[in-house]
């Protein structure tokens, strides 16, 4: 019986090909139809928040748009990212023609307890880095903060904490996510699949400074190494939101931090040793725990389709061997055609002056009218058969002297 082949079994870079008909081209055209669905989407968002500024009476700054303040300003521009997520997954569906949760990870969806306990541990790693940031000593340019007090900050802090993770985890959907896997379609090195989307998020935040740059760099590199090793982007999610809550919360503490346009890519070379350093520390901590978890890292291709008779192409499902190309399954009489009823096969016994029954493919010579298959007696004419070149059973005379049909065995 044959079986079947093994799946190939794909790493999270290359889960493009997870298609059952994956075809070059579909990568490719996915991420155009992203990048134009997400500016429409983007561009509707912002058409009902101006629509609800002027139904609500909002002051308008100088180019029209209404003043909404820090807190809902912000959360406009956290809203803006987050819809990239129904976008793409809507887009791997319809134009990867694949599972929307293959971009989540290789088992078609985030694994929640993977996720929280990676949330647990850039909790005491990322605040530690933070922390230590916020003793650095300031360049003496900035004005000195001030506390807004406890209900600005409640108020803020909870708008933070329901659109910060949606906001980091749509980055990593499209960076260590589409582009990761667009990008492991074309190539099998992992490391030629990661790179690219690290250097497209560092400069997707803007030209600060080459510190703020390479930060942004090392974030992306170590976010797609996770994601690779743990074959998905939960490790990814866990450390983008985390350093992220922490950052909008600080600046939600003082008064018109939000307002603020800096970004990371904007920081100094010691606000980015720590926050390398904290990173570094998170990656090596995921690493320790995925020597103590089994966690899936690969999912399998789909196999070719299967034969609906459940044989291999080009045989015969019905063989009694199973099945052998070129043979079909079976003679009404039991022979194969090409072969008389006579043969072996059907029970009956072989003709005297052939000694073997034709193969595969070698159809058996015609028989002559009297032929003892045929159910006919041998004609007295007849001296010997046609083409026997051995001897007849039990008489010792050869195949081409004279004979009666009476000295013909087959006649008995």
């Amino acid at each position: 019986m044959t079986q079947p082949p093994f799946a190939e079994q794909l790493p999270y870079h290359r889960l493009a090909r997870l298609a059952p008909r994956y075809q070059w081209w579909r990568p490719l055209l996915g991420t155009l139809v992203v990048g134009v669905a997400y500016v429409l989407a983007v561009l509707v968002l912002m058409l009902c928040f101006l629509v609800l500024g002027v139904a609500l009476g909002y002051p308008e700054d100088a180019d029209g748009w209404p003043e909404f303040g820090p807190v809902s300003g912000t959360a406009l521009d956290l809203l803006s990212i987050a819809v990239g997520i129904p976008v793409l997954l809507l887009t791997v569906r319809w134009i990867g023609r694949r599972p929307a949760g293959t971009v989540s990870s290789v088992t078609g969806r985030l694994r929640m307890r993977w996720l929280a306990l990676c949330v647990l541990t850039a909790l005491p790693v990322l605040a530690l880095t933070m922390g230590a940031t916020l003793l650095l000593p300031s360049d003496g340019g900035e004005a000195e903060s001030q506390w807004v007090g406890w209900p600005a900050f409640g108020r803020a802090l909870a708008v933070l904490l329901v659109l910060v993770p949606l906001q980091a985890a749509a980055e990593e959907y499209v960076f260590r996510g589409w582009l990761t896997q667009t990008a492991g379609a074309f190539l099998r090195s992992p490391w030629a699949a990661l790179v690219p989307q690290a250097v497209l998020f560092a400069s997707a935040h803007g030209w600060g400074t080459p510190w703020g740059f390479a930060d942004l760099l090392v974030f992306g590199a170590c976010a797609g190494w996770l994601t690779w090793r743990t074959g998905g982007l939960e490790a990814a999610i866990a450390l983008h939101a985390v350093n992220n809550l922490f950052a909008f919360g600080v600046s939600a503490a003082v008064v018109d931090g939000l307002a603020s346009d800096e970004t990371a890519a904007d920081a100094g070379w010691q606000t980015v040793v720590l926050d390398v350093a904290g990173i570094v520390l998170y990656t090596a901590a995921v690493t320790w725990w995925l020597r103590r978890r089994r966690l899936e890292r690969t999912a399998p291709a789909p196999l070719p389709p299967v034969h609906p008779y459940g044989a291999a192409p080009g045989q015969w499902p019905g063989h009694s061997y199973g099945a052998v190309p070129a043979q079909p399954p079976g003679h009404s009489y039991g022979a194969v055609p090409g072969q008389w009823p006579g043969h072996p096969a059907a029970g009956a016994p072989v003709p005297p002056a052939w000694s073997g029954y034709p193969t595969a493919g070698h159809p058996a010579p015609p028989a002559w009218p009297g032929h003892p298959a045929a159910g006919h007696p041998v004609p007295p004419g007849w001296t010997a058969q046609p083409g026997a070149a051995a001897p007849w059973p039990g008489t010792g005379r050869p195949a081409e002297s004279a004979g009666t049909g009476e000295e013909n065995p087959g006649t008995g």
